[in-house]
């Protein structure tokens, strides 16, 4: 999946770097009733791209509703961010959902974002899966595939993903336009695979940091792996978790940085 040291990890149908512009995505919508977890109006208004979740491992119809509301009026491009049905465990816990069930609760998701989205004048624009789908994405071709038939029930949109992954694999051969991200606040192993949330060290906590690394990534230098070695990155797309602590602040200071190193900040739809 990556080339330590040298060549790139696959960027997907539209390859990487795109030219001198970089997305930048974030994780909205994050919170139940009257909980909030992400600063979702700070964020949109540095983010070109909202992860908006759907309800299954956070959101309420209430939630998704404003954050479209407030993205379609920033011009902030709109994602369905689709999960496990896991609101417990955040949509962290891996879990065995049969491919057929899994593609319509993938649909579902994106379906009912979709409606607030064109309410507020705008639409689902990609499709993200969340936590523990996203990465059981990269390996499995089941659920993989399951994934890219409910994005294909849901009206054939852009996949968002981990360059290499089984994911961006099946939407591409499912005729999905592809997008390949890279996280400028998680570690990454020497494969260009995300480091388990469970093990010390896998996100990047140092504001200085992470403003380095989605420099270094979106200027094609790669991102040092947790053991030291190179790991080269094609993404046309850069996540910063909306979840983190002052997000929204290293999420400005990250934009800063990209368009000081001459890059263009946009959105990749």
């Amino acid at each position: 999946m990556a080339d330590a040291g040298s060549g790139a990890v696959g960027a997907g149908a539209d390859g990487g770097g795109g030219g001198g512009a970089v997305d930048l995505n974030a994780d909205l919508g994050e919170g139940f009733g009257r909980w909030h977890l992400t600063d979702d109006e700070a964020l949109l208004s540095v983010v070109t791209s909202a992860n908006v979740a759907c309800g299954f491992h956070a959101g309420d119809p209430a939630t998704m509703r404003r954050v479209c509301e407030l993205a379609a009026a920033g011009g902030v491009r709109i994602g369905a961010q689709v999960s496990y049905r896991d609101l417990a465990g955040f949509g962290r816990r891996s879990m065995d959902v049969p491919p057929g069930e899994l593609a319509a609760e993938v649909a579902y998701q994106i379906g009912a974002l979709e409606v607030f989205a064109r309410a507020a004048g705008a639409a689902v624009a990609y499709v993200k899966p969340h936590g523990a789908l996203y990465n059981r994405a990269v390996h499995d071709a089941e659920q993989a595939a399951a994934i890219v038939e409910g994005v294909v029930l849901a009206g054939r949109l852009p996949v968002l993903g981990l360059p290499g992954s089984r994911l961006l694999s099946a939407a591409a051969g499912a005729g999905l336009a592809t997008v390949a991200e890279a996280f400028a606040d998680r570690a990454y192993t020497a494969q260009g695979t995300l480091v388990p949330r469970r093990e010390p060290g896998a996100v990047i906590g140092e504001p200085d940091a992470v403003v380095t690394r989605a420099v270094r990534i979106a200027s094609g230098g790669g991102v040092t792996s947790a053991d030291g070695r190179t790991v080269r990155i094609a993404a046309r797309s850069l996540c910063v978790h909306g979840d983190t602590p002052g997000a929204a602040q290293l999420a400005a200071r990250v934009r800063q940085a990209l368009e000081a190193a001459g890059l263009r900040v946009a959105a990749f739809v």
